[in-house]
């Protein structure tokens, strides 16, 4: 190769245009998922949370034909108003069942369904914490906050709240006409009209690792999950395997120890016979 001729690779044409600068695309922090014109839109943990409340939630008095759980569905709440309806993020009702006349629900509407929910659940979220908290003022003419419908209209007995932001969790109780903010130790909220409690789990569900809302029994043990409990399941399998194993072993041993003392007794047997034998030989009558 002569001396000033340049490699393909380094030869840059004088009349090649110069390239634009690399675009730098947003990312989903830029670009969140819930709509500016609706911010209740719900992210992936609105679907995930409400699963695990659902997953853990099983009240000692009452049988899976008692109680409804919905998540993110309709609640009409005022027969005058027959549009006015607010979407809780999950809420549950005692004393109901969770079909209507054998059919799936497509909404709660109270006027029909004669019993209010028990507990209501909102996950905070930028664009609605003001309005979840109580915090915002209405105008006359407009339907009543969430605050207003639980409280002073449905009279829910509990309101909780959780941040995934900030993992705050806050629950309040009815107490005559307003809500009362409870204090949780632990972060922890116990229910005992249900004989449940509701705290704050540090741990891996759907394979994120975070702090979530899950159910905990008078033992302050975490319900398990439907998975959870396979896997107990089979852990428990396994422990009966290793001890049906165990016990197989010690009759294998006991079984082995006996022929060894069978054995031992027959050598022994074996041994007095030709010592007696022997004395015979000798003219001696061995005594038994």
């Amino acid at each position: 190769m002569a001396m000033n001729q340049l490699e393909p690779a380094t030869f840059i044409s004088q009349t090649d245009p110069p390239r634009p600068p690399r675009e730098t695309l947003p990312t989903m922090y830029d670009l969140p998922s819930e709509d500016p014109e609706e911010p209740g839109l719900p992210d992936i943990f609105h679907d995930f949370q409400p699963q695990l409340l659902r997953e853990t939630f099983c009240p000692s008095h009452y049988s899976p034909e008692q109680f409804f759980i919905a998540r993110d569905l309709n609640l009409y709440y005022d027969v005058r108003h027959v549009n006015w309806h607010k979407r809780p993020d999950w809420f549950v009702v005692l004393g109901v069942s969770p079909l209507f006349e054998q059919n799936l629900r497509l909404s709660y509407v109270i006027w029909q369904e004669g019993i209010a929910p028990f507990l209501v659940m909102e996950l905070l979220s930028p664009g609605t914490e003001k309005e979840d908290l109580g915090q915002t003022l209405r105008d006359i003419n407009q339907p009543p906050t969430k605050w207003e419908v639980y409280e002073q209209i449905l009279r829910i007995p509990y309101y909780v709240v959780f941040s995934r932001y900030t993992n705050k969790f806050q629950a309040f109780e009815l107490v005559g006409n307003r809500y009362r903010e409870l204090s949780l130790p632990g972060e922890r909220l116990w229910l005992s009209e249900i004989e449940l409690g509701l705290g704050v789990w540090l741990g891996t569900y759907q394979g994120m690792e975070r702090k979530w809302l899950r159910w905990y029994d008078t033992q302050n043990n975490w319900l398990p999950t439907a998975s959870e409990q396979v896997t107990q399941e089979q852990q428990r399998a396994e422990q009966e395997r290793q001890r049906a194993e165990q016990e197989r072993q010690r009759a294998e041993q006991e079984r082995q120890r006996a022929e060894q003392e069978r054995q031992r007794a027959e050598q022994e047997w074996r041994r007095a016979e030709q010592l007696a034998a022997q004395l015979r030989a000798l003219g001696v009558e061995p005594k038994l």
